[in-house]
């Protein structure tokens, strides 16, 4: 029986995660999570799981919840996110919050040698540096749940890293795949949620229409398998089977393949290293799909892809502040207040405002990070 803290219960990935637990009751158990201000979701997840410790954002959805479940611990803020992330009881950590903010738990988790399910994309892209030593000083195993770095992970299994000769990340394309620039000036927010392949949270299917999302995936991907990013491609994939591939020295290819389903890596970095059936998951019929696409990515397409390889060379602040540049625009954009192309526009002039501070302190993040959201909000204005 592993227990379970999971941080960003109500969101996409918290979701599915809980169904892999419902799924295997005598393998899981909650034991601590937090939510930001779903909180009638919240009521649900506590009413069918029953954790010991729960966190919300505010502290008067606190106390509400303090009276309607007094045999729960509550707590909030961020205080209480970092106590979900080191509750004593919890064997694994899933960081499956949205943003930022994931940072400094998982940090605090690593120094109480938690094993960590991250899919939180920002904390290794924001300070990636800091994540992996504290990994390696506290013999802490970091495992992917995106489904294109656990594809890599899975892919690796029995191999050396010295026989590697490069990862091949897929993408789907997004929403807008087959559009070209000129069409995407009068997209509407309805048209760039409309993901073909995935069901995800609307910032996540944002980033997969910018291709922002892979370039934060090519950063993850340094990190976690301390990959140079010119040992790293990115391939256009329409139908998310291939979910992501391995190729070695002799030039064996190694690919792990699957029915879009986001419950499978989630699973496989919970059992790890051993695997679980899923019997809610669609298998995966090769006859019935037939044809598999690929094409070369075009980096003037989908200049954030772009933007992420440079700004993962370059390291230092500057990844913190295309995250950061990269939430501020797409907020903007899922309220009405830009165009679909000015989140690249965005991106790109806080970039260049940028003075990049080279292996910076969690301080030095913390301030970039601030200062992007702060000029690209002040952009957005004058617009």
């Amino acid at each position: 029986m592993k227990k379970i803290s999971l941080m960003g219960a109500t969101g996409s990935i918290g979701i599915q995660t809980l169904d892999v637990i419902r799924e295997h009751p005598d393998m899981f158990r909650l034991v601590a999570m937090s939510v930001g201000k779903n909180i009638n979701g919240a009521r649900q997840i506590i009413s069918d799981y029953q954790p010991e410790l729960v966190s919300v954002q505010k502290k008067d959805d606190c106390e509400k919840l303090k009276t309607e479940f007094p045999q729960i611990r509550f707590t909030y803020g961020s205080e209480g996110l970092t106590e979900v992330a080191v509750y004593e009881k919890a064997d694994v950590l899933v960081n499956a919050v949205l943003g930022s903010v994931g940072l400094y738990p998982t940090l605090q988790a690593i120094e109480s040698k938690k094993t960590i399910a991250i899919a939180n994309k920002e904390t290794l892209v924001t300070a990636g540096h800091l994540v992996m030593e504290a990994a390696e000083k506290h013999g802490v195993s970091l495992l992917p749940v995106d489904s294109e770095h656990s594809a890599i992970f899975q892919a690796l299994q029995g191999e050396k890293y010295k026989n590697i000769e490069r990862l091949i990340i897929t993408a789907s394309g997004g929403s807008f795949r087959d559009r070209t620039r000129e069409e995407l000036k009068d997209v509407t927010v309805a048209d760039a949620l409309n993901h073909p392949n995935w069901s995800m949270g609307a910032k996540i299917t944002i980033d997969s229409a910018t291709m922002m999302n892979k370039g934060l995936e090519v950063i993850e991907a340094h990190w976690l398998f301390s990959m140079p990013y010119e040992k790293i491609d990115v391939l256009l994939h329409r139908e998310s089977i291939i979910h992501s591939m391995v190729e070695f020295h002799d030039s064996s290819v190694i690919a792990q393949l699957g029915t879009p389903d986001m419950r499978v890596p989630i699973q496989y970095a919970l059992t790890f290293p051993d695997r679980a059936p899923l019997k809610t998951s669609k298998r995966l019929s090769l006859a019935d799909v037939g044809t598999l696409n690929f094409k070369k990515m075009d980096f003037q397409r989908f200049r954030c892809l772009q933007f992420a390889f440079e700004a993962g060379k370059i390291g230092g602040t500057l990844p913190s502040v295309l995250n950061a540049a990269n939430e501020a625009a797409v907020a903007a954009f899922l309220e009405g207040r830009i165009t679909f192309l000015q989140i690249e526009d965005l991106i790109e002039q806080a970039l260049s405002f940028h003075n990049t501070i080279a292996n910076p302190s969690l301080e030095a993040i913390g301030e970039a990070d601030n200062a992007a959201r702060k000029y690209v909000t002040s952009l957005v204005s004058k617009a």
